[in-house]
């Protein structure tokens, strides 16, 4: 997700960084790249002054002229002002003091509403909670059939009758309460644009249900269009936060830059991908180091969490930092990898590595991954718990059942047995000058109790398999 941006960004601060003077005039010069940076990913025009004015009032003033590294110090500035502009805190629904919380969807048609709906109960669900659906939007063919389909998928009930939109809330309500449900989300109808009779009927629909929480679903692609839309609704609604979806295909950066300045309103959630787990909170500070290119540790770590089963991956641990770690071990752990998401918005989360991937296209990755499990399942049990036995006829044969070539499987060997090596010696093993294995280390570098793979903030993470690639001055394999 915003490539362009994140890429202006990157050269931008990198002529910066090792400044060992910064007057007025350099400031200006670089806030001058930043302003095109801005615009080219159509962020608002009072965005980007507002933007400006802050980073030169900051710039020129005692807080770089008396650093050490006034170069750094800016980039610690444009980092901070940044994370300003995309909302500063990350905003958090609360609950009601009495069940349900009710919680309402606006927005036109096609920004993805009704699969936002499914996707934020069963965010809701992962919360210990128990939601209910309300299928308000009676204008668009098969809105209500889907919104059920998707409610079947996450065992979430769907409310809804052939009557009118206000009605079906009224209704909804009445049947959440008699279920006990503490949780309600009403997919209303959208328009392909703005209209009186659109906004009427929400705000009709908003009436009767008092909502504690308006939300506007936006498409991110959109750029200010995105913004003039959270306009008109918020002059409608009063909404209390914005959802963006198709957060993964906007290369710019636009709408998620303009609408907390503009409207005035925080962005809660993001919508990342199709699945229905694709969807979290939005994180202001998270997302503005990803846009400067110093990756996203701490979303990287809580995803490998919720994907790691942590019994087997602790066992796992054990036995990478034991040496004993087996391709079978790794190829559960490969799996849960995936699980995480798209492999080119996993590696937007590790420092360095968002620049390393620019030109590799995300379908040959993923299929680069296909390619080393189909190895490893065409390896025996013997072969999978000890490399080292394949030997020239072994290779053929894996070869051939895996369609892959002979260097293939040489290259998967020995970068398992590097990978292996390397957390033997981490683990405690001759020279690495510590003990443990423990899974969690500190913040500045950690390997998570729930999987085996290597975190760190400057090293990235270690994977056999899948090539080389530099990563802050270190040695990133992924």
């Amino acid at each position: 997700m915003f490539e362009n941006l994140s890429s202006r960004f990157e050269g931008v601060l990198k002529r910066i960084r090792g400044k060992g003077r910064l007057g007025p005039e350099e400031v200006d010069e670089f806030l001058a790249e930043l302003r095109v940076a801005l615009l080219e990913a159509d962020v608002h025009l009072s965005v980007v002054r507002t933007f400006q004015d802050r980073i030169r009032e900051r710039a020129i003033g005692t807080e770089v002229s008396g650093a050490l590294n006034p170069g750094q110090q800016v980039v610690k500035i444009v980092l901070e002002e940044l994370t300003g502009v995309l909302g500063g805190e990350t905003h958090r629904l609360g609950h009601a003091p009495k069940a349900p919380t009710v919680v309402l969807l606006a927005g036109l048609q096609g920004s993805g509403k009704t699969t936002t709906a499914a996707k934020l109960a069963s965010w809701f669900k992962a919360q210990g909670r128990n939601p209910m659906l309300i299928g308000a939007d009676l204008q668009r063919p098969a809105a209500v059939e889907q919104l059920q389909t998707l409610g079947g998928r996450i065992a979430v009930p769907v409310f809804s009758e052939a009557t009118d939109p206000v009605s079906v809330a009224r209704a909804g309500l009445d049947k959440a309460r008699s279920l006990g449900r503490d949780v309600v989300i009403c997919d209303t109808a959208g328009r392909l644009a703005i209209d009186e009779e659109l906004m009427a009927e929400v705000s009709e629909v908003s009436e009767v249900l008092e909502p504690h929480h308006t939300l506007l679903v936006i498409d991110a692609m959109t750029g200010q269009d995105a913004v003039n839309t959270a306009e008109a609704f918020h002059a409608c609604l009063d909404l209390d936060a914005v959802v963006l979806t198709k957060l993964d295909g906007d290369a710019r950066g636009g709408a998620a830059l303009s609408i907390k300045e503009v409207v005035g309103r925080p962005i809660a959630f993001v919508s990342t991908g199709e699945g229905l787990g694709d969807f979290e909170l939005f994180h202001p500070d998270r997302l503005a180091s990803r846009i400067l290119g110093m990756g996203d540790v701490e979303t990287f770590i809580e995803k490998a969490e919720e994907n790691f089963e942590q019994v087997e991956a602790e066992a796992a641990a054990k036995r990478l930092m034991e040496g004993t770690f087996t391709l079978d071990d790794f190829l559960e752990q490969l799996k849960a990898l995936r699980k995480m998401g798209p492999l080119s918005n996993v590696m937007g989360m590790v420092p360095g590595m968002a620049q390393q991937m620019k030109g590799v296209e995300t379908e040959v990755d993923e299929s680069r991954i296909d390619r080393i499990e189909g190895i490893i399942h065409s390896m025996t049990p013997g072969e999978r718990a000890d490399p080292d036995v394949i030997d020239g006829s072994r290779r053929a044969r894996i070869a051939a059942g895996s369609g892959t070539q002979p260097n293939e499987i040489n290259q998967l060997v020995r970068q398992f047995r590097e990978m292996r090596k390397m957390m033997k010696q981490m683990g405690g093993g001759k020279g690495s000058g510590r003990k443990g294995g423990k899974g969690r280390k500190g913040r500045g570098g950690r390997t998570t109790a729930r999987g085996p793979v290597p975190i760190d903030k400057k090293k990235g993470l270690s994977l056999p398999g899948l090539g080389d690639l530099p990563g802050d001055g270190l040695s990133n394999r992924l």
